[in-house]
């Protein structure tokens, strides 16, 4: 009954307009005011407000294209499986995140406390739940995810492609290496 077209594009959109319904509420249970229903209604409305905030952020990290491999995150890990390369990094051993190009490719580089690195492509199937597991990381925003992923702005975008960026988008604070004497 519906292009299928228009049912993908509904389909990605459905978080957001669940965080806007829940805002619809909140603003309808406001105007009808009361001691009850008017703090009630602006909770809700901000609840609506913070879910449609971080749906819109979640569908600008999602960004097109079709890259090989698969990622899965499963109880605070993170796996990749490509068709060459592939790993695992548990989130609770993840000291480093970047976002680097490699042969023009955009590619997440998750790098571990023993100094072994994941290298994951931005457009990979299923990367989309690597924003949930990010922004579960201290210190890290979801703006700041998004962001990440925006251009540059005055930097020519094929510059970047062909392997000049290269940007710490998180480090674990506490975890470096520790100098000392063994005296």
């Amino acid at each position: 009954m519906i292009r299928p077209e228009a049912q993908a594009a509904l389909w990605r959109w459905r978080e957001v307009g669940v965080g806007m319904a829940v805002l619809a509420l909140g603003l309808w249970l406001m105007r009808l005011g009361g001691y009850l229903l008017l703090p009630l209604g602006a909770t809700v409305a901000l609840a609506g407000l913070a879910l449609g905030v971080l749906a819109w952020r979640r569908l600008q990290f999602v960004t097109a294209g079709a890259a090989p491999g698969v990622v899965q995150l499963d109880e605070g890990q993170i796996s990749y499986m490509g068709p060459q390369v592939g790993g695992f990094v548990s989130l609770r051993d993840l000291v480093e995140l970047r976002l680097i190009s490699l042969r023009g490719r955009r590619l997440w580089r998750l790098k571990q406390a023993d100094g072994q690195a994941l290298l994951i492509p931005v457009e990979a199937a299923g990367a989309e739940a690597l924003f949930d597991a990010f922004s579960s990381l201290p210190g890290l925003s979801s703006a700041a995810l998004v962001a990440a992923l925006a251009p540059v702005p005055g930097s020519d975008s094929r510059a970047l492609m062909a392997g000049g960026e290269n940007r710490v988008i998180w480090r674990r604070a506490g975890r470096g290496v520790v100098t000392g004497s063994d005296g």
